[in-house]
């Protein structure tokens, strides 16, 4: 009997992390839920029990003894850990001059401490047996947008590290790559929306800066996601793939 794989996926309680846990599950992976709404962890790990095995985890990536706890959860829920994919973050908007420290430290613990203690401790349970990492950047990482200093500096980081990594790991079988999403129609997205002046007007603009004539769904994000992370993608490590249906290319 095929031993089953394991996936611990940060930010799983909804939108692009949802998707990503949902797929992971069909793919036939156990799935570990950490989010820090518990809540919705919860609720995500019982819709995905119908798929596969499943548990919930609540907890803060940028805490060290909550990404470390996570990290032996998994294990000791599922006997291995395979793939982790670090998707948590947040967005906190303001240009250098309007950004308070307090705001700028929180952007960084989450979006790249986060990603460096969740790695630290996925890392600890896939040496000997090789695994895969996958951080979810952004085409913030490429492209800056007003009044995002902090965003974009963390999804920029986070492709230096994605490189560190997996130049640093690949000795031990461990792949490490990101995913840049463009604009993806999520709830966060929907609120965002909802906010503007003009709702219809600004989601005009929205597509009209794809190409491809739409937004991304979160499906799209996780069928890159569990690509990067299984075996046809062996040979891939330290790699940034681009999904936003060619916003970045036509200068969006």
């Amino acid at each position: 009997m095929e031993t089953r794989r394991v996936a611990l996926i940060t930010g799983a309680a909804a939108g692009i992390g949802a998707g990503i846990a949902l797929r992971f599950a069909e793919a036939g992976y156990a799935v570990a839920a950490f989010d820090i709404d518990g809540a919705g962890a919860a609720r995500m790990a019982e819709q995905l029990r119908g798929l596969a095995p499943s548990v919930a985890i609540g907890g803060d990536v940028s805490r060290e003894d909550d990404a470390q706890a996570a990290a032996e959860k998994a294990v000791s829920e599922f006997g291995s850990l395979d793939v982790l994919v670090n998707n948590a973050g947040i967005e906190v908007n303001g240009s250098v001059s309007d950004l308070t420290a307090e705001a700028w430290d929180r952007q960084i613990a989450v979006n790249l401490r986060g990603v460096f203690l969740m790695s630290k401790y996925a890392i600890a349970k896939m040496r000997g047996r090789g695994g895969a990492i996958v951080n979810i950047s952004s085409v913030h990482a490429f492209v800056s947008y007003a009044s995002c200093a902090a965003y974009d500096t963390t999804k920029a980081g986070l492709l230096g590290l994605t490189r560190a990594m997996a130049l640093d790991h690949g000795v031990e079988g461990i792949r490490v790559n990101a995913i840049c999403p463009g604009y993806i129609d999520t709830p966060l997205m929907d609120r965002w929306l909802d906010s503007a002046p003009d709702r219809e007007e600004t989601l005009r603009q929205v597509l009209s800066y794809h190409p491809l004539g739409r937004m991304g769904t979160p499906r799209d994000i996780a069928d890159a996601t569990l690509f990067l992370a299984s075996d046809a993608a062996a040979f891939i490590s330290g790699a940034s793939l681009v999904v936003d249906g060619a916003m970045s290319v036509a200068g969006h």
